[in-house]
């Protein structure tokens, strides 16, 4: 598996793969995104960005459904986690255990709670935190 800069050829897998949300392929070429291919097909990707010196965010995770499962998603982040010192945030839905326990697994805690923020269907969040 390689992980490597997004790139505008990579928008389709982006798109197909990230599913319904409010965010446009494009958008991800604005951030910082990396993506996860093995021998050609994008597998899954990752996208963030610095908020303040010092602070990044994690803003999308995610992996083809066909090929979750795989460590992906996991090196995907740490991947990004070892590219920067300093303090990261992400924010997860409170129902999505899986992705919970694999943050909580490379060292995220909780550090707090937004409440209905997330839409179809409505949930909150569970803020993450991570020091490197």
């Amino acid at each position: 598996m390689t992980i490597r800069r997004a790139e505008a050829r990579d928008l389709d897998a982006i798109d197909r793969i990230q599913g319904k949300t409010s965010w446009r392929a494009e958008e991800y070429l604005d951030v910082d995104c990396q993506i996860a291919e093995e021998d050609g097909p994008v597998l899954g990707f990752l996208a963030s960005r610095q908020t303040v010196p010092g602070e990044r965010e994690i803003l999308f995770i995610a992996v083809d459904p066909a090929h979750r499962r795989r460590g992906i998603a996991k090196t995907l982040l740490q991947n990004e986690l070892n590219g920067f010192r300093g303090e990261w945030f992400l924010e997860v839905r409170e129902s999505n255990l899986a992705a919970i326990r694999l943050y909580e697994s490379l060292g995220f805690r909780q550090a707090g709670r937004r409440e209905n923020y997330y839409s179809h269907p409505p949930e909150s969040a569970i803020v993450m935190r991570f020091f490197s």
